[in-house]
């Protein structure tokens, strides 16, 4: 039962193959339900073979070899006379891989990515391939319905051809997936979606004025707010600004003549080894006897 990929599997043998992998060889149950009437039966009509890939054994593939049964149903009434073993617990009809395996490449495709997912799925001792990996996303997200109001969005635009030809995306930022993609990424498009769906409360957006336009438009009660990228920007740019101002030169001291002067005196007083001086140019020497010289100007 260890090898077993779920319930409803029977595990017939377990062999190492020649290319170093293991093959379990199961059955499917003793007697099948018709998904019509629901009834029993044990009249087999024939056959059918799945090759599964499951779960590794000591870094080692798994493919699980399952054989399942074709029923006839016994109810003459019934509609449908021939039916297969359905096993969902184990995969999903016309698969490759366990339930669990799919699971594997869903989460690692959503964290990783297609090639970054295929080569931690090889070291795994779970082979996939990039395509599967992303066409498995796609699958999943057409398979997603959601029929919560949504709340918070997040629009930008992106492009379906650099610099040439630009479309608008929705994101619902509570569930971090996309709602809606737009052909363009004018202002009647956004506010038309947005007064589709009156049930948005917060807007976040770039600081372009088009986004803004349209939510005024489209959901004039719902709260503009930025993105953190655009408020990570904003804040560089006004530390770069500041910088700039406060780094410019202006001709003058930074400080007064006044505290220059009483700083001058409150060293000298301090310590008596130090003299001081005037050059030329009113440049001020404060000479420390026996150790260094330090010069001080003031402009």
């Amino acid at each position: 039962m260890k090898w077993s990929p779920g319930p409803g599997a029977k595990v017939l043998g377990v062999a190492l193959t020649d290319d170093d992998g293991w093959v379990v060889s199961a059955a499917g149950p003793a007697f099948g339900i018709c998904p019509d009437c629901g009834r029993r039966t044990r009249n087999r009509h024939g056959w059918s073979n799945r090759s599964l890939q499951d779960l590794p054994v000591q870094g080692k593939t798994v493919t699980v070899k399952l054989r399942l049964s074709r029923w006839r149903c016994a109810h003459q009434k019934c509609e449908r006379q021939t039916f297969t073993d359905r096993l969902p617990t184990i995969a999903s009809p016309y698969a490759r891989r366990t339930r669990r395996v799919s699971e594997i490449v869903g989460l690692l495709g959503h964290s990783a990515g297609g090639r970054p997912g295929e080569r931690l799925m090889r070291r795994l001792g779970m082979p996939v391939s990039d395509d599967t990996i992303l066409r498995q996303l796609k699958r999943d997200a057409s398979l997603v319905s959601c029929d919560a109001p949504i709340r918070v969005v997040g629009i930008d635009d992106w492009s379906w051809r650099r610099s040439w030809r630009y479309g608008t995306m929705i994101v619902d930022l509570e569930r971090r997936s996309v709602v809606d993609i737009l052909e363009d990424r004018s202002v009647a498009s956004v506010a038309r979606w947005l007064e589709q769906h009156p049930s948005v409360e917060i807007v976040s957006r770039d600081r372009g004025g088009l986004y803004a336009q349209a939510a005024r438009e489209g959901a004039p009660q719902a709260r503009q707010v930025a993105d953190r990228f655009h408020l990570m920007q904003n804040l560089r740019v006004a530390i770069e600004e500041q910088m700039s101002l406060g780094g410019r030169a202006t001709g003058r001291a930074l400080l007064p003549d006044k505290w220059i002067g009483s700083a001058q005196i409150d060293l000298l007083q301090d310590d008596p080894t130090l003299t001081q001086g005037t050059g030329a140019g009113g440049v001020t020497l404060i000479e420390n006897h026996g150790r260094r010289c330090s010069i001080q100007c003031t402009l």
